[in-house]
Formats: C-alpha cells, structure tokens, sequence
C-alpha cells in the first residue's frame, strides 16, 4: 500500500469516527433546553420576551425558550432588578399561564 491511500484511509476512518460521535451526542444531549425545549429568537420570541417583562413589572431577559409541556408555549427567564430570577410561562397568545418565583416557593398561576 502506497503512502498516499494508508494516509487517505486514515483521514476517512477519523472524518467517519469523528461524525459517528458528534451524531451520537446531539442524539443523546437535550441541550438548549432543560426538557428539549428550544432556546429561540425572532418576532415571536421577542412578543414572548416584552409579555413576560410586563407580566413581572421589568428586568432583564436571560432565556426564552419555546415550551412543548402543558398550556405552555413560551418559557421566558427574568431576572429582576432585585437580582431575584423568575420564571414567566406564556400560552401561544403570549397570555400570562404562571409565573414561578424560584425561592420563595411561590406560583402564580392562571
């Protein structure tokens, strides 16, 4: 066997090895999300992000996440001026379905 074709055949076994575990990861891992759910932007996302900083009276958007469990549609993460973090779920209209206050155990749900 030539230099060329054993230097050609182990560049093709590692190519191979190295897509076989990049797909093996990504079919494993359910990052972003903590659920699956999808990390998103665009104009629904930022209809999601505005709602939810509304719904909490302000602060800054750390995530917002498409949801895919319940009424949910939207998960949007804010923390607020206070440094507390909230979580503001949204349904498809970007109406106000729970706001869960982390620590203090406290959940506003509609």
């Amino acid at each position: 066997m030539t230099r060329s074709r054993k230097l050609a055949l182990t560049f093709a076994a590692v190519v191979g090895v190295g897509a076989g575990g990049l797909g093996i990861a990504q079919a494993l891992g359910q990052a972003p999300g903590e659920h699956g759910d999808q990390q998103v932007t665009g104009p629904g996302a930022e209809r999601a992000r505005s709602a939810a900083l509304e719904a909490v009276g302000g602060g800054r958007v750390v995530t917002v996440e498409r949801e895919d469990e319940g009424d949910s549609a939207w998960e949007v993460e804010v923390v607020r001026s206070d440094g507390r973090e909230v979580e503001v779920e949204l349904d498809g209209s970007f109406a106000r379905v729970s706001i869960d206050r982390g620590d203090a155990g406290e959940r506003d749900d509609d």
